[in-house]
């Protein structure tokens, strides 16, 4: 009796994404799918940084930089705060940085 009770729990917990919700997981697994991304997001976890300081610190071009942060902010991955003519950067999603965290975890585990 208790796996019947069990066995319709599940079915009723069960529910179909919505195609918003799978564009934007989609999207989510797309901007953690480039290297460049990854290293942007990895060098923003504790440090909040202008686009001149990430590209200086990872040997990338300003115009690359700005591309791909314009992609993470799109996906609401990453904020800025204005000071003067200076935007700085930081991560704007804890969940996704956890996924991030977790997944190089993983690979250094192997």
């Amino acid at each position: 009796m208790d796996k019947q009770k069990d066995d319709r729990k599940d079915e009723e917990e069960y529910r179909e994404l919505d195609d918003e919700t799978l564009f934007v997981v989609s999207q989510s697994f797309k901007a953690l799918s480039d290297p460049t991304r990854i290293r942007i997001l990895y060098l923003l976890f504790n440090k909040e940084l202008s686009v001149n300081e990430i590209a200086d610190t990872l040997h990338l071009r300003q115009s690359t930089v700005s591309h791909q942060l314009r992609f993470l902010k799109n996906l609401r991955l990453v904020k800025y705060r204005r000071a003067g003519t200076t935007l700085f950067y930081s991560h704007d999603d804890e969940h996704v940085m956890d996924v991030l965290k977790q997944t190089i975890n993983h690979a250094l585990h192997h």
